[in-house]
């Protein structure tokens, strides 16, 4: 009986000792992912006040962009908006594939995304050559380069973010359908990238 006892309050503690080492791993998760979030909060809110500052100047201005600025091309940054914003979906799916234990599909997926992300620097960088204003051209062409600039930076950053899974996926078991955070993580600044690109498109390009 007495030992009975003692058996049943082993289990007992096992189970509460195994719970509380599952609930403090979970725990760990949700804190990297608020933790990337708060991150992500804060850069929308340099962006805010950029996108803010630009709107004020633009409309306090009687003439904007201002007499003299040169027409800016559409096609090229076009071009550029349509492969960033594809390249989410393409990132998706490698996503997708860890959630499959598919590590050589997310190898796929991520590298056409880093691919694609290279590309929109590369057109970026095209453009910048060929622009026919310079920084302190007017104010219009300062706000200009300090947006897409500043939006480049943050792509550089996502690809790097991608080329770092890219590595660590080179790892057998680094990456699964249990352990994807680094996959997840990328993934969503990727989308805050995108997501950006899309308002400053539609600020600095098209209104």
């Amino acid at each position: 009986m007495q030992s009975s006892a003692i058996d049943e309050a082993k289990l007992a503690l096992d189970y509460h000792q195994d719970g509380s080492a599952n609930g403090h791993h979970g725990a760990h998760q949700d804190l990297r992912m608020f933790g990337m979030v708060t991150f992500l909060i804060a850069e929308s809110a340099i962006f805010l006040g950029l996108f803010t500052a630009y709107l004020i100047f633009r409309s306090t201005s009687q003439v904007w962009p201002p007499e003299g600025t040169p027409e800016r091309e559409l096609l090229l940054p076009g071009i550029n908006s349509i492969i960033l914003i594809a390249s989410s979906f393409v990132m998706h799916q490698g996503q997708s594939a860890i959630r499959k234990n598919d590590v050589s599909g997310l190898k796929l997926w991520f590298g056409l995304t880093a691919l694609m992300g290279i590309i929109f620097l590369l057109g970026q960088g095209y453009e910048y050559f060929h622009l026919e204003f310079g920084l302190k051209t007017n104010l219009f062409a300062s706000f200009f380069y300090v947006l897409t600039g500043f939006h480049g930076l943050h792509v550089t950053l996502g690809l790097l973010l991608i080329l770092a899974v890219l590595w660590r996926s080179r790892e057998s078991g680094h990456y699964s359908s249990q352990s994807h955070f680094g996959v997840e993580a990328a993934e969503l600044y990727w989308h805050f990238v995108d997501v950006v690109w899309v308002i400053l498109f539609i600020l600095v390009y098209l209104l």
